[in-house]
């Protein structure tokens, strides 16, 4: 537990507050132990480790896997997708995380620090086993980590729909139509689509690190609960919406990137799709939250709904969410070690790195690389133009479920809103089978031929693709009042089935496909398809009454039916794109 508070938000306040007398750090002890290898810069070390400028923000290897890959044991410490360089590269860690299996039980092995020609001494993890390593950290331990985040990423997206219910108040209360009070929750679905372009960047930056972005914007996601919940005019409402949307996001832009800290390569698409579930469940429990409760009270209800559930968990992540980047850690390690020793010459990898960061590089990883990349690479274009479809479309419900439940079926908002629980129930059935085809086919064909060709993991996707235009068409012609409304609910169930697999799918192919661009792809990717949903929710409701819901729904139906021909192409002509990509790594 000490592990945990120490390089918590709190447990750094205690630390300043007291002297650095509480949780120390094993540098900061009496008893501690300097490796020989840290204690003189004439100690005989190992190879020299490029220094090299790099010219993208994203694309950085650790320090660790140079270092350690002159250890006997081999152990890669990081296996992250979206600090390498290359193919062979990614080849190579895939290749690690597999033969990690059977080097579990070995014993730890030190970790010699290596020496730079400038005489610049590494700091590195102590040993293949160092307890700091996040990667090393004790099952239970990550499991708590990846829940805070999982739970922060939960409350995040219920915000986002748990406004729905409330619209009809809105409209009555400030005199605005229909298509004004949806901007409720278009506006906070921009804002959590915009936020990572701005907090993906910084996360990665060693000396601020995962927690500055989640902690501060954060508090400011909570403290802004209480503004939003008491606004009596319109344009505030709008403002302050999308500001909670917009502070809420460095869980979807940095989600991902700290269960890489934690998880290799094999385990890591197991821990992804739970916090996947997470992203996909919060916006179907918003109105099962709200339905009820806002028709008994008021319309404010729900936004204060938004505060009772994110402030617990904010608390929470301020006093046990650990540090989990390794360059920060390392980063900071090496600062202890210097202060320690008295030799400036001891250094992070990080470090180093961090000083050839300018602004425009910066700007250039997550603002102009993702639009170069989807303009010139055809694959790119067609699996942000997919994602973005399906999500537009999910988000399209939130308008068609009051015109299908509420006009047509009779329900009330409370009734309405336990329609959403389809969505749980396509997670119990779609996680599973992409657990079972992790299980069954990743995992063993990794450890027996290595990585093969990007698109075998599009595999899954090829049979997946044929679901979210079958469940549309079910939906969209079955939900009229002479036929039972489960059979429309059961249509719903099979899209979100399909569209959960095809996209955990493309979230493994772009990482091995541009592994050293792949943060900057995955925030442009949120930008494009957060857009896109807003819009979504704007066009939603004309394009259901005007066109009727059949009609309406099978128009984004067809759509879906054109991009089964996307995925199969993807499939089957991939490996040419990827050899003509100037991007593509090689």
């Amino acid at each position: 537990m000490e592990r945990i508070v120490r390089t918590s938000y709190a447990g750094k306040f205690l630390r300043v507050v007291t002297g650095k007398r509480i949780l120390k750090y094993p540098e900061e002890r009496d008893d501690f132990q300097l490796p020989v290898c840290y204690a003189a810069p004439e100690v005989s070390l190992q190879s020299r480790v490029d220094t090299a400028p790099d010219d993208e923000l994203m694309g950085r290897r650790n320090s660790s896997q140079a270092s350690e890959s002159n250890t006997i044991s081999k152990i890669t410490t990081r296996s992250d997708l979206e600090r390498v360089h290359t193919q062979l590269d990614v080849e190579r860690l895939c290749t690690a995380a597999a033969q990690k299996d059977e080097l579990k039980h070995t014993p730890s092995r030190p970790i010699a620090a290596t020496k730079a020609s400038d005489g610049t001494i590494l700091v590195d993890w102590y040993s293949t086993d160092d307890p700091e390593n996040p990667r090393n950290w004790s099952s239970g331990k990550k499991i708590f980590v990846a829940s805070l985040i999982n739970l922060y990423t939960l409350a995040v997206y219920t915000g986002s729909s748990i406004y729905t219910p409330s619209t009809p108040a809105v409209e009555e209360k400030f005199g605005v139509s229909a298509a004004a009070a949806s901007l409720g929750l278009a506006l906070y679905v921009l804002g959590y689509g915009t936020g990572p372009v701005i907090f993906s960047p910084l996360s990665e930056i060693p000396s601020i690190g995962r927690n500055p972005p989640y902690i501060l914007t954060f508090g400011l996601f909570v403290i802004l609960g209480v503004p939003t919940a008491l606004v009596d005019n319109f344009p505030g409402l709008l403002v302050l919406r999308f500001l909670q949307g917009f502070f809420g996001s460095p869980c979807l832009a940095t989600g991902g990137a700290s269960l890489s800290d934690l998880y290799d390569f094999l385990q890591l698409p197991y821990s992804i799709a739970i916090w996947a579930v997470s992203a996909t469940l919060g916006p179907a429990l918003g109105p099962v939250v709200s339905g009820f409760s806002v028709p008994a009270e008021n319309w404010r209800w729900s936004l204060w709904e938004i505060l009772w559930m994110a402030g617990p968990v904010f608390l929470a992540m301020l006093f046990f969410l650990p540090e989990t980047s390794p360059d920060t850690i390392l980063l900071n390690r090496a600062e202890r070690l210097r202060k320690l020793t008295g030799n400036d010459k001891l250094r992070s990898q990080s470090e180093i790195d961090q000083k050839k960061l300018t602004v425009s590089a910066v700007a250039v990883a997550a603002l102009y690389r993702p639009i170069q990349i989807v303009v010139l690479d055809p694959a790119m274009l067609f699996v942000n133009l997919y994602t973005s479809l399906v999500y537009g479309t999910y988000y399209s419900f939130f308008e068609a479920f009051p015109i299908v439940y509420i006009d047509i079926y009779g329900f009330n908002f409370g009734q309405m809103g336990l329609v959403f629980l389809c969505i749980v129930v396509a997670l119990a059935i779609a996680v599973p089978l992409y657990f079972l085809y992790l299980r069954k086919v990743f995992e063993p064909e990794i450890k027996m031929k290595g990585l093969l060709a990007p698109e075998r993991r599009l595999i899954p996707a090829l049979a997946a693709s044929f679901l979210p235009p079958i469940g549309l068409f079910i939906f969209g012609w079955t939900a009229r009042l002479e036929i039972h409304w489960i059979v429309s609910v059961i249509g719903i169930t099979i899209f979100t089935i399909g569209i959960f697999l095809v996209v955990q799918c493309i979230f493994i192919y772009i990482p091995m496909t541009y592994p050293q661009y792949a943060a900057s792809l995955f925030a442009g990717n949120d930008f494009m398809r957060s857009a896109f949903a807003c819009a979504a929710i704007l066009f939603g409701r004309p394009l259901y009454i005007n066109l009727g819901v059949g009609p309406g729904v099978s128009l984004l139906a067809g759509l879906a039916v054109g991009c089964i021909g996307g995925i199969f192409a993807l499939y089957y002509f991939g490996a040419n794109l990827r050899a003509r990509s100037r991007f593509t790594a090689k």
